[in-house]
């Protein structure tokens, strides 16, 4: 897989994003292809003080503008063509890359991914996918904020996205779906939430209708779907109270005496990996006619590099095909659930 990187793009541009890619492409078992897209002479600077140098694994593709967080982001797609971030895109249209990664302005990387990459024909939004940790491992939920208001036809297209990604890419047989609600009730809801349930429950789909907040992270299903409004409300209240959650914990196992923390550390450890948006690394647009997966601006190395491994299963997969495919039996019978 050739994986177009944005090394311009986000809160420790372009260090981090190199060094993530500098700690994954030397791994011994990692034969894949990363184009680092952006200003050569910091790439090149950055690469230096970590003291690497670049391999067969890892190329630059030089260009001569960024996209910052506060520009338009349509209209900076538009005028900055040379940016790292259009060029990325624009390397996933013309099959230079099999995938693309960006930790800068999530709104200019959805309008690149709709102006320069393009949507698959019959999606009407791409959505953003984001793995949600639960009881039970990690639940799919989208849209996470790409679109803040919704028709019932954009919610029934996320279900069928969202579960053709969970089936090809995380490997889960015959994934679940349940729609965001304000109760479990069939007629509970607002007026998009009551039509779409309506679409869903005629669909091929395997819903199981309607689920709460708290049921999201008991993991009754294995898709959410909600509107982006209300799935980045919910999934920034989530990473706050994981944060807080964890520092409260922290704090009182040291209040406890010394010594007490370095035992339990191994478990804070293993909860911090369960919960952590980093080892994820990043959120596929889905419903674009390529792999663009989108990371958190706060990214360092460790989340950039699970964000590219991310990227690299995601084209694997065969997943955006799999969409185009699949696209067509929304229209059909329902299956059993």
């Amino acid at each position: 897989m050739r994986i177009a990187v944005d090394a311009m793009g986000g809160d420790y541009a372009p260090g981090e994003i190199v060094r993530g890619v500098v700690d994954l492409t030397s791994r011994a078992d990692f034969d894949d292809h990363i184009i680092l897209v952006g200003d050569q002479p910091r790439i090149e600077t950055a690469l230096i003080e970590l003291g690497g140098k670049i391999g067969d694994k890892v190329s630059i593709r030089h260009t001569t503008e960024v996209i910052e967080m506060d520009d338009h982001p349509a209209s900076a797609v538009r005028k900055k063509r040379d940016s790292s971030l259009v060029v990325c895109g624009d390397m996933v249209r013309d099959g230079e890359a099999d995938g693309t990664i960006s930790a800068g302005s999530t709104g200019a990387a959805m309008a690149v991914a709709a102006m320069r990459i393009g949507r698959i024909p019959g999606i009407e939004r791409p959505a953003i996918a984001s793995q949600m940790p639960t009881l039970k491992g990690r639940c799919l939920m989208l849209d996470m904020g790409a679109n803040v208001d919704c028709t019932p036809q954009n919610l029934l297209q996320f279900a069928l996205m969202g579960s053709v990604y969970a089936e090809h890419v995380i490997g889960v047989p015959e994934p679940t779906v349940g729609l965001l609600s304000v109760g479990t009730e069939d007629t509970k809801g607002n007026e998009l939430t009551k039509a779409t349930f309506e679409l869903l429950k005629n669909s091929p789909l395997r819903f199981k209708g309607n689920i709460e907040g708290k049921d999201v992270f008991e993991h009754t299903t294995d898709i959410v779907v909600c509107d982006g409004f209300a799935g980045n409300v919910l999934l920034k209240t989530a990473e706050s109270i994981s944060e807080m959650l964890l520092g409260l914990l922290t704090t009182e196992i040291d209040a406890l005496g010394d010594g007490i923390l370095e035992k339990v550390q191994p478990v804070i450890l293993n909860l911090v990996r369960r919960i952590d948006y980093a080892e994820q690394g990043g959120a596929p647009l889905l419903g674009v006619n390529g792999v663009s997966v989108i990371a958190h601006g706060r990214s360092k190395a460790r989340a950039i590099g699970n964000g590219i491994r991310l990227t690299i299963s995601a084209a694997k997969s065969g997943y955006v095909n799999a969409i185009k495919k699949e696209l067509p039996t929304i229209a059909g019978e329902r299956r059993g659930v």
